[in-house]
């Protein structure tokens, strides 16, 4: 049957930032079964949000990672100098819970914090 993990998070970025987001989940191309789990909602006020949601095979983690870390490298887009931000949980059937914060150009990824536990849903409980 296989390992599974769930992922949910967001990313922030404006608008411009949000294209070049959608452009990137766009390339991914129809065979990657997974980039179904990306929503774009309408954009309120000044920043824009695109959300994650996926139960997915522990083997597609690396894609999914590694679509985040093209969209952590997006350059700011104004004299502001905000880049992509985001924040990720990841719950791995086997591996247990972890962490990826898009910030500073990159994914920094690591362990989940304990209080975080009530959302993995493979935790024993």
């Amino acid at each position: 049957m296989g390992v599974f993990a769930e992922v949910r998070g967001f990313v922030e970025g404006d608008d411009r930032q949000m294209a070049e987001i959608r452009r990137i989940v766009d390339a991914t191309g129809p065979d990657f079964p997974y980039r179904g789990g990306w929503v774009f909602p309408q954009p309120y006020n000044w920043s824009a949000y695109a959300f994650y949601g996926a139960s997915i095979r522990a083997s597609a983690l690396e894609d999914v990672l590694g679509q985040l870390r093209t969209v952590a490298r997006i350059p700011a887009s104004d004299e502001d100098g905000d880049r992509v931000t985001g924040w990720f949980l990841v719950s791995h059937e086997t591996d247990g819970p972890a962490e990826w914060q898009v910030r500073d150009g990159e994914v920094h990824v690591g362990p989940a914090r304990r209080d975080l536990d009530y959302l993995d849903g493979y935790a024993a409980g």
